[in-house]
C-alpha cells in the first residue's frame, strides 16, 4: 500500500509538472501572474502575520489572514483547480487543504473549521474507514475539483492556530517552494513604515571591539527630522556585524508582523540584502543561524544578523559580500546604513557612523568555558551517569563549550541557548525499576520551573530512549493517574433531539492524552479532538444513529498506557 500512495503522490506531481510546462506562456513576460488568482475570503484583508515572519525554527510559509476574530467565514477557491492533499491533524496546520492550478502552482488553505459539503462527505468516508481523527489523503488529480470563487472551506482556528484566521499560501507545484502570495496581486492595505527596535553590533574577528568592548553591545539610536535615523558614533576595530530587531505592521493592524528586505550597505557599497520572496521548505530551519540564538535563548527576542553566521546555508541572500562582515580599520570612518523595506515599499533606514579605533578594553566577553569542548562535525557520546546522551555529526552548526551535568536521575544537557539543527538522542538506565514501575515512567524535560513535558519515550528492555532537538534538563517522571472524561454540553440520560452536536472534556495531569476512540451503539463516531480545549466533539448530521436510546462510551488513553472509559445513556428521535 505503501508503494502505490508513493506512485501515485509521484504520477500526481508529474502531471502537475506537465501542466506548468504548457502554461509557461501564460506568465512568461511576469515573474508571477497579477490576475490570475482572486482572494481567498470576500473581506478586506488584514494580515497577523506576514510570508517570512521569523518563527520558532522556521520562517512563515504565508501570509495569515484575520477572519474579523470568528470562525466560519466562507474561504474561495482562487482559481481552477484540483484538491491534490487533504490533512487533518491536531497540531500544524490543523484542517487544511491543497489544490493545484493548471498555471503551476497549488494554494494552501490552514486553520480551517471545515471544508465544504462535498469536500467534507469524501473526508469524513476516509475517516470513517480508517477509524481515525487525524488522516491525510492524496486525491488524483482532477478527483476532486474545484472551480475559482466557489466556496471550499471554512475559515477556523485548528491545528497550532492561536486564534481564528486563514493560514494562506500559495507554492509552485514542481518544487514545493513556497512563495510570498503578495507577490501574486492580493491587495493589503499597508502605509505604515516598519518599526526598528534595537541595533546591535557584534564583534566577530580575533581581537575585534566594539564601543571598548569584545562583546556584543547595543547601539542608542534617534530620530531625525526627515524620519529616518541617526545612531550614536561607533568606534570599532577589526571584523564586526550589525543585527536588529524590528517588525512591520500593515494598516488597520496592530500586529508586529515580519519585514519583506533587509539592507546593509557601507559607504555606498551594498554588503548584505536579502528579502522573503521564496525560501525552501528544506532550508527553513537554518533561520536559527539568522538570528542570535543566543540572544532568544536569554530574551526571547529575535535579533537579525546582517552577517553570515557559521552554519548558515540560506539561500535568501540575492547579495552577501564578505559574508556581511565589515573590515574596520584604525584612522578610517565608515557609514553603515541599514534599511527596513515591507512589501508595499514602505521603509526605515539608520545610519550607523563608525570610526576605526584601538581602544582599551572595559567590558569583557563572558567567559563561558567547561570542561567539554563539543567538536560539531564529529559524532559525540557522553555519559551523564542516569542517562547517556549522543550527538550526531553535524546536530550543532558550529563547536562550542558544551556544559553537562551529571546525576542519579536527572542530567543536564547544556542550555536552551544553543540551537540543535538534527536529532540527538538520550537513553536512560531503567534496569532498577520492576516492569510494573516501568510501564508508568517516561522522559521528561523539566521547564525553568521544575515542571515536567512528555518526551516521546521509547521502551525497549532495560532502556528508554528518545530523540529531540531540545537542550536541558531531562529526567524519568511517573504518572499513575489515567485520564478524566467528563460531559461539556449534556447529561445523563437527558433527551437530546434539538442537540447539533454532543461535547465532551478530556484530560490528563502529566504524560498528556496518547489515543481517543468513541462508539455509539457499539458503532464507531467520528470525534473531533481540540487539544487547546481538551473538547471532543460528535456532530449528529453524521447520521450514525439507529435508536432513541442511545449508549456512548468514550476510551482514553494516556501516554503510559492509564486508560479511563465514560460510558453515558442519552435519548433522541
Amino acid at each position: 500500500m505503501a508503494h502505490f500512495v508513493l506512485l501515485k503522490n509521484t504520477l500526481n506531481k508529474l502531471f502537475v509538472g506537465l501542466l506548468m510546462i504548457c502554461s509557461l506562456s501564460v506568465f512568461a513576460q511576469e515573474s508571477y501572474p497579477q490576475d490570475a488568482f482572486r482572494s481567498p475570503l470576500d473581506i478586506p484583508l488584514i494580515l497577523a502575520g506576514t510570508f517570512g515572519e521569523l518563527r520558532s525554527n522556521h520562517f512563515h510559509s504565508g501570509i495569515d489572514i484575520k477572519t474579523q476574530q470568528r470562525q466560519g467565514l466562507p474561504i474561495y477557491a482562487i482559481a481552477d483547480g484540483s484538491v491534490t492533499r487533504i490533512k487533518i491533524s491536531l497540531w500544524g496546520y490543523g484542517k487544511v487543504l491543497y489544490v493545484a492550478h493548471p498555471n503551476g502552482y497549488t494554494s494552501v488553505y490552514g486553520h480551517l473549521q471545515k471544508f465544504s459539503p462535498e469536500i467534507e462527505e469524501y473526508i469524513k468516508r476516509i475517516q470513517y474507514k480508517k477509524k481515525s481523527y487525524e488522516v491525510e489523503v492524496f486525491p488524483n488529480l482532477g478527483e476532486v475539483k474545484v472551480t475559482k470563487g466557489n466556496v471550499i472551506a471554512y475559515g477556523g482556528n485548528t491545528g497550532g492556530s492561536s486564534g481564528p484566521h486563514l493560514h494562506f499560501e500559495i507554492r509552485n507545484s514542481v518544487s514545493e517552494k513556497p512563495t510570498n502570495p503578495l507577490l501574486y496581486g492580493l491587495k493589503v492595505r499597508d502605509a505604515t513604515n516598519p518599526v526598528l527596535e534595537k541595533v546591535i553590533a557584534y564583534p566577530l574577528s580575533k581581537n575585534a571591539q566594539v564601543n571598548q568592548s569584545n562583546a556584543k553591545t547595543e547601539i542608542n539610536f534617534t530620530r531625525q527630522k526627515d524620519g529616518t535615523f541617526l545612531a550614536d558614533k561607533v568606534t570599532a576595530l577589526g571584523d564586526i556585524g550589525i543585527g536588529f530587531k524590528g517588525f512591520d505592521r500593515q494598516d488597520m493592524a496592530a500586529n508586529k508582523n515580519g519585514v519583506y528586505s533587509v539592507e546593509l550597505s557601507v559607504n555606498g557599497k551594498v554588503y548584505t540584502e536579502y528579502d522573503f520572496e521564496a525560501f525552501s521548505f528544506r532550508e527553513t530551519r537554518y533561520i536559527n543561524t539568522l538570528i542570535d540564538y543566543d540572544y532568544f535563548g536569554r530574551y526571547r527576542q529575535r535579533i537579525q544578523q546582517c552577517f553570515k553566521a557559521p552554519g548558515n546555508r540560506l539561500s535568501i541572500y540575492n547579495t552577501l559580500y564578505n559574508d556581511g562582515k565589515i573590515p574596520i580599520e584604525a584612522g578610517m570612518r565608515y557609514s553603515a546604513t541599514l534599511l527596513l523595506k515591507d512589501w508595499a515599499g514602505n521603509e526605515t533606514k539608520v545610519i550607523i557612523p563608525i570610526e576605526g579605533k584601538k581602544e582599551e578594553i572595559k567590558k569583557e566577553k563572558e567567559d563561558e568555558k567547561t570542561d567539554t569542548y563539543l567538536v560539531a562535525k564529529k559524532n559525540n557520546n557522553y555519559d551523564l551517569g542516569a542517562a547517556k546522551v549522543y550527538f550526531p555529526a553535524n546536530t550543532f552548526y558550529k563547536d562550542f563549550y558544551i556544559d553537562l551535568k551529571k546525576g542519579d536521575g536527572t542530567v543536564g544537557i547544556h542550555t536552551g541557548r544553543v540551537p540543535a539543527h538534527r536529532k540527538f538522542t538520550i537513553t536512560f538506565d531503567v534496569s532498577k525499576y520492576d516492569k510494573e514501575t516501568r510501564k508508568q515512567l517516561f522522559i521528561a524535560r523539566l521547564d525553568k520551573k521544575g515542571r515536567p513535558s512528555h518526551a516521546s519515550t521509547y521502551k525497549r528492555g532495560n532502556t528508554f530512549t528518545t530523540r529531540t532537538r531540545n537542550l536541558g534538563t531531562y529526567t524519568l517522571a511517573r504518572d499513575t493517574i489515567a485520564p478524566k472524561i467528563s460531559s461539556k454540553n449534556f447529561k445523563e440520560s437527558q433527551w437530546l433531539n434539538n442537540y447539533s452536536y454532543l461535547s465532551l472534556r478530556i484530560s490528563d495531569d502529566l504524560s498528556g492524552v496518547k489515543t481517543y476512540s468513541a462508539t455509539l451503539n457499539g458503532n464507531w463516531i467520528l470525534m473531533e479532538y481540540e487539544p487547546k480545549t481538551n473538547t471532543l466533539t460528535y456532530n449528529f448530521d453524521d447520521k450514525i444513529l439507529d435508536k432513541t436510546q442511545c449508549e456512548l462510551q468514550v476510551t482514553v488513553t494516556d501516554n503510559v498506557g492509564n486508560t479511563t472509559t465514560y460510558d453515558s445513556t442519552f435519548y433522541r428521535k
